[in-house]
């Protein structure tokens, strides 16, 4: 993610915020906060991940129950014989 910085200190100083302060902040603020926010792009990433692996579950549990429904059914039928 990108940041003016310029335009950020200088909105800072419109503020009322000393020049030097606000650099500082500008500085800080791309150093240490920005590189850990996530972007909407990283957030889509990750949702579509979880989406896959959901499903991926999902699919899993379909088939783990209809086999063990064939085979309550099929115990089913053998008792009845």
């Amino acid at each position: 993610m990108a940041i003016d910085t310029l335009a950020y200190t200088k909105h800072l100083e419109a503020a009322g915020v000393p020049r030097a302060e606000a650099e500082a902040q500008a500085e800080a603020l791309t150093q240490h906060v920005l590189p850990d926010l996530a972007t909407k792009a990283d957030l889509e990433q990750a949702i579509e991940r979880l989406k896959h692996d959901l499903t991926i579950r999902l699919v899993g549990f379909m088939l783990a129950i209809t086999g063990l429904m064939n085979g309550i059914l099929f115990a089913l039928l053998r008792v009845t014989r």
